[in-house]
């Protein structure tokens, strides 16, 4: 598929989306977020693609918003930022986080505004040594939007999340994985061959089992015990009766690698 402003790459069962704004850090326009959609879905709807790969061109990630796409001219009415997250950031993060598929993050460089929370939408996400994730909104008068306020607390606790969204101040990747924000921290020259080989693995992987995976522990966010106990109930119920499962144990009992087919 061809784009504008991002890239669409196969290998075998892994779609490598990059964001490719790079003289603008990878930062969003309308059109970028409709293009990132359509790779998405198209990539959702490919049953040969069993892993997602996103990353970023050049020297950074994201840098969120491109703020010259929403500027006005003095005195013209402003751009009503809420129907932008309600347009593009919140369904963006819902694409990301709520898709069957397993959606990897390779964070290339700086993760700013907006971009910062695209990647901490991913389900895994691995960061180059020289990364950093700065919640700039501060420094705008906003709030950490796309997803920033629910997934900041749940992944480094309100003292760290209220930190990070009051002072702007950028976290470092290695710190970033040492307080839990993202998977892993890979020194740059190695973050590429890293990522997609993680990529790959999840995309040789029993893909309903993954897929079961990750709404389970997204789930649990928001239920209480008894509740998520009984998630689980029904996932195994299902799951157990897969062709996965049956290829896993067999795979066990022979000693040999397990051949999923994603059924």
């Amino acid at each position: 598929m061809e784009f504008e402003t991002i890239r669409f790459e196969r290998d075998g069962g892994v779609c490598r989306l990059v964001l490719n704004r790079p003289d603008r850090l990878n930062s969003f326009t309308a059109h970028m977020h409709e293009e990132l959609a359509t790779a998405l879905d198209a990539a959702d709807g490919d049953a040969s693609v069993r892993a997602i790969l996103l990353t970023g061109a050049g020297r950074g990630f994201c840098a969120g918003q491109d703020l010259a796409d929403r500027a006005v001219a003095p005195g013209e009415k402003p751009v009503d930022l809420g129907d932008t997250v309600e347009k593009y950031w919140a369904p963006l993060v819902k694409r990301l986080a709520l898709r069957d598929k397993p959606v990897i993050c390779a964070v290339n460089g700086v993760a700013a505004g907006a971009g910062a929370n695209v990647a901490l939408a991913c389900d895994i996400v691995l960061a180059a040594r020289s990364a950093k994730f700065i919640q700039s909104f501060a420094n705008i008068g906003l709030i950490p939007d796309t997803g920033g306020t629910w997934a900041l607390p749940r992944l480094v606790g309100q003292a760290r999340a209220l930190g990070l969204a009051l002072t702007a101040e950028p976290l470092a990747a290695e710190k970033a994985e040492a307080w839990g924000l993202i998977w892993k921290c890979v020194d740059d020259d190695a973050l590429e061959a890293e990522s997609m080989a993680l990529a790959r693995k999840l995309a040789d992987g029993p893909t309903r089992g993954l897929a079961a995976t990750k709404h389970a522990i997204r789930a649990a966010l928001l239920q209480p015990l008894e509740d998520e106990l009984r998630i689980e109930r029904d996932l195994m119920r299902e799951l157990g009766n897969s062709a996965d499962y049956r290829e896993g144990v067999a795979a066990f009992l022979e000693k040999r690698q397990p051949r999923f087919t994603g059924k």
